[in-house]
């Protein structure tokens, strides 16, 4: 990917107004990944933990029983609302949330012994926040990069209890309401993400990575709701870049769903989840 393909700059309304969807439509985090990550670090209830870009806490929470405290940072406070009323609901009290972004660190946090990132690295400034996190980090301490695309699962022809979920239609739904060119907020992304995280992190003076992999091809059945609150979840789709034609939109792609589902039920094969684990070298 090269500069022009990244027309990209931050603002507050990446994922404006999709909180609620995220902590409906993205798959949870399976135990295993939390284990393994455990099993890694040797993490055995004593440290503290940060994860950076927390969203409505669904990394944070699962792996709070394997610390002494999480905190959880993220730029949007809608999302960090619903992570403490889910935290709440789940008694979990070992939590605390800051509304920050993460170029903002370290905001007089402490120092952690895993600070964790899911899904949310590549909106920041990599190098910056790479330099400022490596300061945070204890001596025994692990950044740890969550890679997983748990908003929808594998493609595939195999058969499966109920039919996938139609994303190829949802693409080209979303794309007659706002344009060809996947959205990113109020930029851009047309090629995704960017590539070259571990250029970035050698350059900030981490050593590694070891790489742990865990979950891929379990079954998970999902309604026509879950798949709604999906496509709310991206930022390339969050409600708010709809305007005047939100309704509409959510109209045509619940008709959408409603048709290719079984009773209002899809199945899909769940994708593997990648732990990347960085330790300070010096």
């Amino acid at each position: 990917m090269n500069a022009t393909e990244w027309n990209f700059e931050w603002d507050p309304t990446l994922y404006a107004g999709s909180a609620e969807h995220y902590a409906v439509g993205r798959m949870a985090y399976p135990v295993a990944l939390a284990e393994a990550v455990r099993d890694e670090l040797g993490l055995d209830g004593t440290g503290r933990l940060l994860d950076v870009g927390c969203g409505p806490g669904a990394l944070t929470l699962l792996f709070a029983p394997y610390v002494e405290e999480v905190v959880g940072v993220d730029a949007d406070g809608d999302m960090l609302k619903t992570a403490a009323r889910r935290a709440e609901q789940a008694g979990i009290d070992n939590t605390s949330w800051r509304q920050l972004r993460a170029e903002e660190l370290p905001a007089d946090l402490g120092t952690f012994r895993v600070v964790m990132f899911a899904q949310s690295f590549h909106w920041m400034d990599r190098s910056l926040v790479a330099d400022r996190v490596r300061g945070m980090l204890t001596p025994d301490g692990a950044w740890v990069h969550i890679g997983a695309t748990t908003h929808r699962g594998l493609d595939g022809t195999n058969d499966l209890p109920h039919p996938r979920p139609p994303w190829n239609a949802i693409d080209e739904l979303v794309a007659r309401y706002l344009g060809p060119v996947r959205r990113a907020g109020q930029g851009v992304a047309p090629s995704g993400t960017r590539p070259g995280e571990e250029d970035v992190m050698r350059a900030a003076g981490y050593s590694g990575p070891t790489r742990i992999v865990v979950g891929g091809n379990e079954i998970e059945e999902r309604t026509v709701d879950d798949i709604v609150a999906s496509v709310f979840s991206l930022s390339s789709s969050t409600p708010h870049l709809f305007g005047a034609e939100l309704s509409a939109f959510e109209t045509d792609l619940r008709a959408l769903l409603t048709e290719a589902a079984d009773d209002n039920r899809f199945s899909e094969q769940r994708r593997e989840i990648e732990a990347v684990i960085w330790r300070d070298v010096r």
